[in-house]
């Protein structure tokens, strides 16, 4: 099933959710009111690198409980020194300590208390009854369909922790590094301000889905594309445009109709993200073949554009639709094309280590195939890694 042909589920459960989190926040703690509605307050803090940086910021977690007679918990990516902030993914509702949650120094555990007005969950909640659904999303182990949310219904069960991870602790996957010697022309422009065009070809993660930005909800933050053009802006003194070319449902077939559009804006960097629709059949080598058909002939209409080639994340492993083996032989694909003016954002080994260290339902944006506000920017993390000097 192409990721952006799914429809969304009802206005009712979508409602249900937002009301659900919006009554327990009213009874929480404090109510923010510092940022203008519509507007998403960037700072930069929010696109460093989470594996890099001592300050995790507002990373998701969904509370699921085990066993009813057992407080909700949840896992965050590293060991934690202190918790800065634990709140609703709008950002405008923060929960106390003690009083909410708990969690030990050195653990990657958190858990809510008895009385904790944080939402909580389970894994039925995360289910719907096979064919209860406007598409099927068929768990694999049979039992009914894997929950799906059209816009931000997840955002709404979901939990952002800031926190200071534990000193010593390193990210075991694979990790980006600035590449000046295979992006030479784009990064030479970024650090003698010149301007740079970048240009976005992808499926409906690069077009947004997901993002509550899309949505016009709180918290309002771009998708990835954006949050890169912004990054990038901050960082350089010249103007850096950003055209964003992505459709949802598309794969790389769509992808090679699209040179002529590309070349008419002569980008300096193209971006290329598909795989989470190619993945549902296409080979390896015919994916390679695709996006090697798109290198080939943007240079032919624009020798001087320089590519980044997106490693997908993963999809829910539980989707029977995913052949989630396909991501990896994938990412191996974009790294077999990489070289002069060609560079790769390994999304896959992100995700790979992420669904180790907790749960899909932690960091998805709808529940099968697409990121949410925490994943958009760690999309955006690892592309600016590519072009920033840290």
């Amino acid at each position: 099933m192409n990721d952006g042909r799914i429809a969304g589920s009802s206005v009712f459960l979508r409602s249900l959710f937002w009301l659900s989190a919006f009554c327990t926040g009213l009874a929480a703690a404090d109510v923010r009111a510092d940022e203008a509605a519509g507007v998403w307050n960037y700072r930069p803090e929010l696109l460093q690198p989470f594996w890099r940086s001592e300050l995790v910021e507002g990373e998701s977690v969904l509370f699921l409980k085990q066993d009813a007679a057992e407080p909700a918990e949840a896992l965050l990516l590293f060991p934690v020194q202190s918790v800065v902030s634990v709140c609703n993914s709008a950002g405008d509702v923060i929960w106390e300590a003690d009083r909410d949650y708990t969690w030990e120094q050195g653990s990657r555990r958190i858990r809510l208390t008895q009385d904790s007005r944080i939402p909580a969950f389970s894994e039925a909640d995360l289910r719907r009854p096979a064919g209860s659904q406007k598409y099927r999303l068929t768990h694999r182990d049979g039992n009914g369909e894997i929950l799906f949310g059209a816009e931000l219904e997840y955002a709404a069960m979901q939990v952002c922790v800031t926190y200071r991870r534990a000193a010593g602790q390193k990210w075991m996957a694979a990790l980006p590094d600035y590449s000046a010697d295979l992006l030479p022309r784009t990064t030479t422009r970024l650090q003698q301000g010149q301007p740079v065009t970048l240009v976005t070809l992808g499926d409906s993660i690069s077009a947004g889905s997901n993002a509550s930005g899309l949505y016009d909800q709180p918290p309002y933050q771009p998708a990835y594309p954006e949050l890169v053009r912004r990054g990038l802006d901050e960082a350089s003194s010249g103007d850096v445009a950003m055209i964003n070319l992505a459709v949802g449902g598309t794969s790389t077939d769509w992808g090679l109709q699209q040179v002529d559009a590309v070349a008419e804006k002569s980008p300096d960097l193209l971006i290329i993200a598909f795989g989470m629709n190619d993945s549902a059949g296409r080979s390896a080598e015919s994916y390679q073949q695709n996006i090697q058909g798109i290198i080939t002939a943007v240079r032919e209409r624009s020798p001087h554009c320089e590519f980044i080639l997106v490693a997908s994340m993963l999809g829910n492993r539980d989707w029977t639709t995913l052949q989630h083996g396909r991501f990896a032989e994938y990412r191996t694909a974009l790294q077999e094309l990489s070289g002069p003016g060609i560079a790769v954002a390994d999304l896959t080994s992100v995700w790979e280590e992420f669904l180790v260290r907790k749960k899909d339902c932690d960091q998805t944006g709808n529940g099968v195939n697409h990121p949410n506000d925490f994943g958009h920017r760690v999309y955006a993390q690892v592309i600016l890694s590519l072009l920033s000097n840290p």
